[in-house]
C-alpha cells in the first residue's frame, strides 16, 4: 500500500498534551488535585485538541483528577493512559468516559529491551495487543494504542503490532521515541515506512511522542508531521522525564513562523503560551530556563550592539516573531508602592495571570509588602510574587510565621523560627554552619523528617542589592522527590520558605492513597 504524504495547505496537526501525564512524572514535578484541574483548564482554553490527563490506575488520585477533568472540559478530547491490561482499560474508560469526547490510550513495551519487562514473546505480545485493543474499542469509539520504545523495534515487528492495533480498533496509532534515541530522517523514514506498509494506515491518524534525551525532541516531531503524522504528543515547556518531552510551544511556533516550508496548522491560540508556561512552572516547581527557545526570560533579549542597533532600526532584523505572539506584552505602567489594584490587575493580565478578586486582594497584599521594600517592582518580580503565592496557597500544613537569624564572620550562625504547623505556632533556636543550614535545621527540629536535600539554587530575579532572590529546593525521600520555590528580597527567607514549600508537597504526597506511580510496570509509559 502506498499512499501520498505530499501535505495541502489546509492540512491540520493535532496537538495533545501529556504534561498533566508524561510532564507531571518529572522526579519532583508532582502537581495537587486543584493544580491538575487548573492546568487542564488553561490548556483547554488555548486550544490544544488532546489532554492526557492522567494515568487513572495509578493512584487513586491520579483518577480522581483525570475524572474530574473529564467532566470539566469543555472543547478539549480527554485522555487517560493504561497499560495493555484489562484491568488497566477498565479503569481509564471509568475516568474518562462522562467527558464530551473521551479516549483510551494503551500501550505496550514493543522492542526487544521492552519485552523482556513482562516477558512476552512476539507472537503471544500480538496476542495481548489484540485482545487489549479490542476491548478498549469495545468501551470507548476512540482508541490510541502506542507500541513503547517503537524507533527501537524491529521494523517488521512494528508493522506487524501496528497492524494489529489498527484491526483491532484503534484510531490513533502513536509512535513514541520512548528514550529519545532517534535522529530526524530516522524518525521520518519511520512514519513513511508505516504508511507505505502496513494496511489500514491511511485510515487512522499517526501521532509522534519524543523525549529530549539527545536535544532532538522537537526537530524528530516536526520530522515526523513532514512525512505524514498529524498529532504530536508534547508538554508545556518540555517537562517530562528525565531531559523531556517534546516543547509544545516549539512546535507550535514553528510551525507558525516556518509555514512557508512547513505548510500545517494547529488550533492553538499562542497569545496564551507564556501564561500557562508560567503557570506550568509555578506549580511544577521547574524553572524555564533563561535561554529556552520561546518561553525563557532571553527569548526576545538582545545583548550585543550589532542586535541592538539592528532591533532599533527594525524588529524583524533580529526577531523572527514578535513578542505578543506568546502572550508577552509591554505596558507603560510602572509599578511602585503607589499602585492601586486596578493597575496591578492589568499588569498581572498583561503577564499572563487572570485573578478574581479574592485573589487579587491576597496578592496586593504582597506586592504592596513587595514595594515597601523595593522602589521600582519589575515584570519579573511580580512573576516571582505570583509564583509564591501559588506555592503557599496550595500548601498549608507548615508556614513560616516568623524568622530571624545571626550570621557573620564568627560561628556558630544561629536562626529563630516560628513554624505554623497545622494551625499552630511552634518556636525553636538552632545553630548551623551559615544562616541557610541554621534555618534548615530549625525547620527539621520543629517538623522531623528523613528527607534528604538534592538541590539548592539561588537566582536573582532581577538587578540591584534590592532585588528578589528566587530559591528552589528538591528533596527526596523513599524514592519519593519533590520540589519547593519561593522568592523574597531576604535569601534566607525564601530559603525557609522554598524548604517548608518542598516539605508541605511532601506531606501531600505521603497522605495520597496509592500515590507511588512508580510501582506499576512501566516508569517511562510511553
Amino acid at each position: 500500500m502506498t499512499q501520498s504524504t505530499a501535505p495541502s495547505t489546509q492540512d491540520r496537526v493535532m496537538i495533545f498534551d501529556t504534561t498533566l501525564r508524561d510532564g507531571e512524572q518529572s522526579p519532583g514535578a508532582t502537581m495537587t488535585h486543584a493544580e491538575k484541574l487548573e492546568i487542564a483548564a488553561l490548556l483547554d482554553d488555548m486550544g490544544v485538541d488532546i489532554i492526557e490527563a492522567g494515568f487513572p490506575i495509578a493512584s487513586e488520585g491520579d483518577f480522581r483528577a483525570v475524572s474530574e477533568i473529564a467532566k470539566l472540559a469543555k472543547t478539549a478530547m480527554i485522555c487517560g493512559l493504561a497499560r495493555a491490561s484489562i484491568g488497566d482499560i477498565d479503569r481509564c474508560w471509568e475516568a474518562v468516559k462522562h467527558a464530551r469526547a473521551p479516549r483510551i490510550h494503551t500501550f505496550i513495551g514493543t522492542s526487544p529491551q521492552h519485552r523482556r519487562i513482562p516477558n512476552l514473546t512476539q507472537d503471544e505480545m500480538a496476542v495481548r495487543i489484540h485482545d487489549t485493543v479490542t476491548h478498549a474499542r469495545n468501551l470507548c469509539d476512540n482508541v490510541q494504542w502506542s507500541p513503547m520504545d517503537a524507533t527501537r523495534t524491529e521494523a517488521d515487528y512494528l508493522c506487524r503490532t501496528v497492524e494489529i492495533a489498527i484491526k483491532a480498533g484503534a484510531t490513533t496509532i502513536n509512535i513514541p521515541d520512548t528514550v529519545g534515541y532517534t535522529a530526524p530522517r530516522e524518525s521520518a523514514a519511520l512514519i513513511r515506512m508505516l504508511l507505505d506498509r502496513v494496511p489500514g494506515a491511511d485510515e487512522i491518524i499517526f501521532a509522534t511522542h519524543c523525549h529530549n534525551d539527545l536535544g532532538m525532541a522537537t526537530a524528530n516531531s516536526l520530522a515526523a508531521v513532514e512525512a505524514g503524522a498529524r498529532q504530536v504528543e508534547c508538554t508545556i515547556n518540555g517537562l517530562g522525564e528525565r531531559a523531556g518531552n517534546t516543547a509544545l510551544e516549539e512546535v507550535v511556533m514553528a510551525l507558525r513562523v516556518r509555514n512557508d516550508i512547513m505548510p500545517f496548522q494547529t488550533g492553538i491560540d499562542t497569545r496564551k503560551i507564556m501564561g500557562i508556561s508560567r503557570r506550568v512552572s509555578a506549580v511544577s516547581g521547574f524553572q524555564v530556563q533563561p535561554n529556552k527557545a520561546i518561553v525563557g526570560k532571553n527569548a526576545f533579549a538582545h545583548e550585543s550592539g550589532i542586535h541592538q542597533d539592528g532591533m532599533l532600526k527594525a524588529a524583524d532584523n533580529f526577531e523572527i516573531m514578535r513578542p505578543e505572539d506568546i502572550g508577552l506584552t509591554e505596558t507603560n505602567l510602572v509599578m511602585g508602592k503607589h499602585s492601586g489594584r486596578a493597575a496591578l490587575r492589568a499588569k498581572l493580565a498583561n503577564l499572563g495571570f487572570e485573578l478574581g478578586d479574592n485573589q487579587l486582594k491576597d496578592v496586593f497584599v504582597r506586592f504592596k509588602a513587595l514595594a515597601d521594600r523595593k522602589k521600582e517592582v519589575f515584570d519579573d518580580d511580580l512573576v516571582a510574587l505570583m509564583q509564591d503565592a501559588s506555592s503557599e496557597e496550595a500548601n498549608e500544613h507548615l508556614k513560616v510565621k516568623f524568622l530571624r537569624v545571626i550570621c557573620g564572620t564568627e560561628a556558630p550562625q544561629s536562626a529563630d523560627l516560628t513554624l505554623t504547623v497545622n494551625g499552630v505556632d511552634q518556636q525553636v533556636t538552632a545553630t548551623g554552619d551559615g544562616p541557610v543550614d541554621a534555618t534548615f535545621n530549625a525547620v527539621k527540629a520543629i517538623f522531623p523528617h528523613e528527607a534528604r536535600l538534592q538541590l539548592y539554587q539561588v537566582h536573582a530575579v532581577t538587578e540591584g542589592t534590592d532585588a528578589q532572590a528566587t530559591v528552589s529546593v528538591r528533596m527526596e525521600e523513599d524514592g519519593k522527590i519533590v520540589t519547593g520555590q519561593s522568592a523574597d528580597t531576604d535569601t534566607v527567607v525564601a530559603s525557609a520558605k522554598a524548604y517548608v514549600a518542598a516539605l508541605n508537597r511532601l506531606i501531600l504526597r505521603r497522605d495520597r492513597v496509592g500515590d507511588d506511580r512508580r510501582a506499576v510496570s512501566y516508569k517511562d509509559v510511553s
